[in-house]
């Protein structure tokens, strides 16, 4: 009965929470009001009207082959006037999931607002993206890059150039990320849970688990934050595999973005999204092979058994249990693991204490 009527009052507390923190977005914040008024939108110099697509290719830089690299800006204008949203996928290259999100949803034209803007950037990093892997070719991670420059290191100037000629003109921003390092991510949004305007939109967008996240120094979100642009993160899935469920449940969370913003008049049916308020890493004891039992999204309870870790030789099989009750946020798919590595990611709706790994 006493565990029943704590989780009352943590659903009555959500609510509550979330009533205020829209009042709040609805009346202090001004890019909801703010609507798309100009007749012709002009990127990287380029016109585009009420009622246009088009198709803007911003020259990056070209390979030792001397094959061209650009990056691809997709622009869809409805007639009606209307919030801007910007949609990024791939800013690390690796992460294919959200170019899938991206990809349907254009052969679709669901990507095509009723009212507003979308502007829709595909791949951010097609270095990385041609090489399968997560940063440029000088090692530098894109998203540790931003605000960038104009003459800096290559990621610095793609960082530069998407925040100056693309983010200027957006008013809300979808990130879109999978997990780094074979880890596997059960879909989430990362929210400031200081931030109403990001409370709310991450209510919105309604994934299976809204996750605490404090913006990091230098990455897009944060950068566009200083900004005055709230930008949620989406992630899902795991590195250079796509995940169906992953993909369908980042069309949705964009469609309900784009439904409560005022830019399309129907979206699917929201979840029963789970606030995550504190979140923990799971770490190898040891060095060894790691069998996980467990599948991302579940919830388990302290002390439950997860998984074992195991040395290559049948010499010992230490069992890993869960420290606290919690959801399983993303696991780790690296069968061979060293001594802290990350191998669990437990996240709970207590207080809020988020650890990256």
């Amino acid at each position: 009965m006493k565990n029943q009527l704590i989780a009352k009052q943590r659903k009555m507390f959500r609510f509550f929470f979330l009533i205020v923190s829209i009042s709040a977005f609805v009346s202090a914040s001004p890019m909801l009001r703010a609507q798309d008024s100009q007749d012709i939108l002009y990127i990287g110099g380029q016109p585009i009207q009420r009622g246009e697509e088009s198709k803007i290719i911003f020259d990056i830089a070209r390979l030792p082959t001397h094959t061209e690299l650009g990056l691809p800006v997709y622009v869809y204008r409805a007639e009606k006037a209307g919030p801007v949203l910007l949609i990024t996928a791939t800013i690390h290259g690796d992460e294919v999931n959200g170019l899938e999100i991206i990809r349907r949803m254009m052969k679709s034209k669901t990507i095509r607002p009723e009212k507003g803007t979308v502007i829709a950037v595909p791949i951010v990093n097609a270095y990385g993206f041609l090489f399968f892997s997560r940063h440029l070719p000088d090692g530098k991670d894109l998203n540790r890059s931003f605000p960038g420059s104009k003459r800096g290191s290559l990621a610095r100037q793609i960082a530069y150039l998407l925040m100056e000629e693309v983010l200027p003109h957006a008013d809300y921003g979808i990130d879109l990320h999978t997990g780094g390092a074979r880890r596997h991510n059960y879909p989430q949004v990362r929210s400031d849970f200081e931030d109403p305007e990001s409370i709310v939109l991450a209510a919105a967008f309604s994934p299976p688990l809204i996750v605490a996240s404090t913006p990091i120094d230098k990455t897009f979100r944060k950068e566009a934050a200083i900004r005055k642009k709230p930008i949620l993160v989406y992630e899902a899935g795991e590195t250079l595999r796509l995940n169906e469920m992953a993909v369908q449940e980042g069309i949705d969370g964009i469609l309900r973005t784009m439904h409560f913003l005022g830019m399309i008049d129907s979206a699917p049916q929201p979840n029963q999204s789970i606030w995550i308020r504190k979140r923990r890493w799971i770490r190898a004891s040891e060095a060894g092979f790691f069998h996980s039992s467990m599948q991302t999204g579940s919830y388990v309870t302290k002390n439950q058994y997860l998984g074992f870790l195991s040395d290559p030789y049948g010499n010992f099989e230490n069992q890993i249990h869960a420290p606290a009750n919690g959801y399983i946020l993303g696991i780790n798919n690296m069968p061979v693991v060293h001594k802290g590595d990350a191998l669990f990611h437990l996240g709970q709706e207590e207080s809020y204490d988020a650890t990256e790994p």
